[in-house]
């Protein structure tokens, strides 16, 4: 919107929206019903161009094959996870808050892993954290 102040100069006000908003992600399935929306609603006498449906559905196999990859990539971290998890148990950790303690297990889940005590108390396992051969 622009405004003419009293002086003859324009000044442009229009506001700009915040780049802070996280733009929403569509999923696979998200684009799979776009796609069947636009071959449904298409003018049956001026059909979509061959070469931009080819073109859409490269598109659709890229997507597909990014949700398998980032599948396989987060098992491998789980996997990861487990291996280095099973090698903390029966060692000492102190954690970033000072708690100490023997490694009695290991909790993993989406949030991360975490060091269950001998005492019950748990410790994120996180940057900062110590873990070595207890001491006594």
């Amino acid at each position: 919107m622009t405004t003419v102040p009293a002086t003859g100069s324009s000044t442009d006000t229009s506001s700009t929206s915040s780049s802070s908003q996280a733009a929403p992600t569509l999923d696979y399935n998200d684009f799979l019903q776009l796609m069947i929306a636009q071959l449904q609603n298409q003018d049956p006498l001026n059909p979509t161009d061959s070469s931009e449906f080819m073109s859409q559905i490269a598109e659709f196999s890229n997507v597909e094959q990014g949700i398998n990859a980032n599948s396989k990539l987060d098992q491998l971290l789980v996997n990861s996870n487990i291996s280095q998890a099973s090698t903390m148990i029966g060692l000492q950790i102190t954690g970033t808050d000072g708690t100490t303690g023997i490694v009695q297990s290991v909790r993993i889940d989406s949030s991360g892993s975490t060091a269950v005590l001998t005492s019950g108390e748990q410790v994120p396992i996180d940057a900062g954290v110590t873990i070595g051969y207890p001491t006594s």
